[in-house]
């Protein structure tokens, strides 16, 4: 199973596992993001974490409880003792051709291509494709995680 991680109040979390993507947007509380996370331990899960960083024009205030939410993400992953990978907003999108500048449409749009049975929205689009970007990752490089085995590699 692979956990793709969009952080902030609006982003999101997928789980994707056998082909089959279940996605939500970000839950409220700490305890309801832990809970969520811990639903897969039973897969044995790798996470793909976006790394973000303040942006600029952003608040004082609002660059403080980003990085307090970014900073429990990562903490809860690391208490679940999931393996996790960080991954540049650049690197994911250009390697799934969707270089959106900002622009959640674009990556919107790319998700429900990928998955048409799943209803889209603005707030999981981006952790359905950070999801899938580390499902290629892990089967195309065969990275050597517990729990985790590559079926091919060289596929998509």
């Amino acid at each position: 199973m692979v956990i793709g991680v969009d952080p902030g109040v609006n982003g999101g979390i997928a789980f994707l596992h056998d082909g089959k993507v279940v996605a939500y947007k970000m839950p409220a509380t700490e305890r309801d993001i832990y809970d969520l996370l811990a639903t897969g331990e039973e897969s044995a899960p790798v996470v793909f974490l976006e790394s973000v960083h303040s942006m600029p024009g952003q608040g004082v205030s609002s660059s403080f409880k980003f990085g307090r939410g970014y900073g429990f993400l990562r903490g809860a992953i690391t208490a679940l003792k999931y393996p996790l990978h960080d991954v540049s907003p650049q690197r994911w999108q250009r390697a799934l051709g969707c270089l959106t500048s900002g622009n959640k449409n674009i990556s919107k749009q790319m998700a429900q291509q990928l998955f048409p049975q799943l209803k889209i929205t603005l707030s999981i689009a981006d952790a359905v494709l950070i999801a899938e970007y580390g499902r290629r990752t892990l089967a195309v490089n065969y990275i050597n995680v517990p729990g985790v085995r590559a079926q091919t590699g060289g596929g998509t």
